[in-house]
């Protein structure tokens, strides 16, 4: 199973990123989608889960979606959140998830900042994609792709999307 990871995306959208997207399973966004379109395009490109984000919270459009979730795919135990904390010492809501539901992998977003890093800790691989919108401070924009296979993460890819800022 193949699945693209996406954050912050702040209502940006582009051939690029779904470009990048398509031959996925499925696609899991990490909140801060700004506007409900950011969804309505990933999801013609495969089946879509999501979290809201902190710009997100307030819209009707993103009532729908959870604050955290948790899935098993292929054997893999996957959460995500938008807001975690610095790892390993996340946000108190976050450590009590990873306690009760033990994720191989701890999706989130929120930071801007293009993170995988196994947390020995809590027993979990950490992934944030970064930011693939133009909004916030990153130099860069980023999404990661990674497949399940046997119930562990593999082939794990960082795909860079150009600069952040528009022309």
């Amino acid at each position: 199973m193949k699945i693209g990871v996406i954050s912050d995306t702040h209502s940006h959208m582009d051939e690029g990123i779904l470009g990048y997207l398509k031959g996925c399973d499925e696609i899991w966004h990490a909140g801060d989608i700004g506007e409900a379109e950011v969804l309505e395009q990933l999801s013609t490109v495969a089946p879509l889960v999501a979290v809201y984000g902190n710009i997100d919270d307030r819209k009707k459009e993103f009532l729908h979606l959870p604050e955290a979730l948790y899935r098993v795919r292929e054997g893999c135990k996957i959460g995500m959140i938008h807001i975690a904390g610095k790892l390993p010492k996340y946000e108190p809501k976050v450590l009590n998830f990873i306690k009760k539901e033990s994720p191989a992998i701890l999706i989130a977003g929120h930071s801007h900042i293009l993170k995988v890093q196994f947390d020995k800790i809590n027993n979990c691989l950490y992934v944030n994609p970064g930011a693939a919108g133009h909004h916030g401070f990153h130099t860069v924009r980023t999404l990661i792709r990674f497949e399940i296979k046997l119930g562990k993460p593999t082939n794990m890819e960082v795909i860079e999307l150009g600069k952040r800022g528009r022309l």
